[in-house]
């Protein structure tokens, strides 16, 4: 047979029926008709961004529409209720890292209910924000660091989802921590920062202390020799499980202080730290309000697919 235009020519019909699609082919020059089915790939993942705040960095105002859930978890509660609303049409969540009246101190924050009940609602990012300490003079207070790698130094929290209560999926989960944030959804956050004229740092390595006491001088000038760039008390757990529930995690931290490593510069105090963050917590909304539309209109497919494969493909299932 000859290979014409006319002999490749067909038309083709297709009718979605729940997960499944089915279709006709129609080849009319051939007098023939071919029926068939398979299963719809969904062409694009509905994107819900989830919200953590910080120390004033929580503020429900940024949401249209609000509606608040108490939940429960395998893990217990969340630090408070989940609320629920919109960012310019995009279904968002909204938690406060250390409840709406900051009573919980880092140490006793229940990350693993946090995470679970973000994963619940049906969230595929987390996007959150995180007071810290500079450990770089070029990292002033006010500025912003969208973080790219954590050192631990936590020392009393579950780490893992996989924590062996008949509650929790069964298992041990070795999650990889090579590349612990979302790159794509940092890249986000970092062009958004630019376009809105915020001094942003692209990237810096985070040390999570305990807590809830601040670092004494020989811990914070240690922290530089190993490569820390920021301090904080709560990336870690929060990333690693994130990671392990498959979520595209981001970071905007603020920084407000120099820690206590720099000389001839005051030591940091809460009514510091509490003022630079109040004098640029707009910084931060900014970049939300502006990145979560940006996010919502990309193809986040094959990113949460990798994710979700990670995610399953490190856990050891106990033997039968």
């Amino acid at each position: 047979m000859s290979s014409t235009p006319q002999n490749r020519a067909f038309t083709l019909k297709v009718t979605p029926t729940g997960s499944t699609i089915a279709g006709v082919f129609s080849l009319p020059q051939f007098g023939q008709i071919f029926t068939f089915a398979g299963i719809a790939m969904a062409s694009s993942v509905l994107v819900k961004i989830g919200i953590i705040g910080g120390s004033g960095l929580d503020d429900p105002d940024i949401l249209e529409g609000r509606t608040e859930r108490y939940v429960d978890t395998p893990y217990g509660k969340p630090s408070d209720a989940l609320i629920l609303g919109k960012i310019k049409n995009v279904e968002c969540v909204l938690l406060a890292r250390h409840g709406r009246q900051h009573t919980i101190m880092p140490s006793n924050v229940n990350y693993q209910a946090n995470i679970w009940a973000m994963k619940e609602e049906g969230c595929t990012h987390l996007l959150v924000t995180t007071a810290c300490g500079s450990l770089r003079e070029e990292i002033q207070p006010g500025d912003i660091v969208i973080i790219d790698q954590f050192i631990d130094r936590t020392t009393k929290r579950a780490q893992t989802l996989y924590d062996g209560r008949h509650t929790s999926p069964p298992g041990v989960c070795h999650i990889p921590m090579a590349e612990p944030f979302c790159n794509r959804t940092r890249e986000v956050l970092v062009e958004v920062a630019r376009s809105l004229g915020v001094k942003c740092h692209v990237r810096g390595a985070m040390v999570s202390i305990e807590g809830p006491r601040f670092s004494s001088r020989a811990e914070s000038l240690m922290f530089r020799q190993w490569g820390a760039d920021v301090i904080n008390m709560t990336t870690v757990p929060e990333v690693v499980l994130a990671k392990e529930a498959g979520l595209c995690y981001a970071s905007i931290a603020m920084a407000t202080d120099y820690d206590c490593w720099k000389e001839h510069e005051e030591a940091v105090c809460v009514d510091n730290v509490l003022k630079t963050m109040k004098e640029n917590a707009n910084k931060a909304s900014s970049i939300l309000l502006t990145a979560i539309p940006q996010i919502s209109q990309m193809d986040w497919n094959q990113t949460i697919t990798s994710l979700k494969s990670m995610a399953q493909s490190s856990v050891m299932l106990p033997k039968h």
